[in-house]
């Protein structure tokens, strides 16, 4: 593909996505109040619901295996990894905030960001994508909560008028990238430190890693 055709390429795409971010912020608007104050507050509740789920996890895994207890405790580090990452990679790009860019598009619900602040990829999606992953991580069958979770509180970024449809899809993307890294990564040196301190002399760090899987108890049959 030639530069001229790439270019055309980029520009086509960056249309189409201003439009589909008008369309967006557009019907925003004429949804009823509640509706658009859920979208507002919503981000931030489904953050704090991501931190819930941290917790119970790793108060669950207490009473696991040590290699499970090191993915559930390598869940929020991931997440907090895959922020700062995302972090960079916003310092890199230096893209300006649709609610500024987008001519003749409808005032967003929210604030828009101070100048500066830029826009790709979103940080509250990529925190969600690695949160929804990293959690799934410890119990497969929590993927089903924080998917659509994770879906729901990235396209309020959307709905809120703060970003493009494509800043929310890469964050959900390169959360997820990041918080499977991590944690394959980390996991077995994670797992030896969780035996080591479920042997600790120290009350705390046994109290943090918990018991472990119960024994069952042996009877000598003789």
């Amino acid at each position: 593909m030639t530069v001229s055709a790439r270019r055309l390429r980029s520009v086509t795409m960056d249309f189409e996505d201003a439009e589909l971010y008008r369309d967006i912020t557009g019907f925003a608007r004429d949804t009823p109040t509640w509706v658009q104050h859920t979208a507002e507050t919503g981000t931030e509740a489904g953050l704090l619901l991501f931190a819930a789920l941290f917790v119970t996890t790793w108060w669950r895994a207490r009473g696991d295996s040590a290699r499970a207890f090191a993915i559930a405790v390598l869940a929020p580090l991931a997440t907090a990894v895959a922020y700062v990452c995302s972090e960079v990679l916003k310092s890199l790009v230096t893209q300006e905030r649709p609610c500024r860019a987008v001519p003749d598009a409808t005032a967003p619900l929210s604030a828009c960001p101070p100048p500066g602040d830029w826009s790709f990829p979103s940080n509250h999606a990529t925190i969600a994508g690695a949160a929804a992953v990293a959690v799934a991580l410890t119990r497969r069958t929590l993927l089903w909560l924080t998917a659509p979770l994770a879906l729901l509180l990235a396209f309020s970024r959307v709905f809120v008028g703060v970003h493009y449809p494509h800043d929310v899809a890469a964050g959900l993307a390169f959360g997820a990238l990041v918080a499977v890294t991590v944690v394959r990564l980390s996991t077995r040196p994670a797992t030896r430190l969780a035996e080591a301190m479920r042997t600790s002399s120290t009350p705390a760090v046994r109290w943090f890693t918990g018991p472990g899987p119960a024994r069952v108890p042996s009877y000598d049959m003789r």
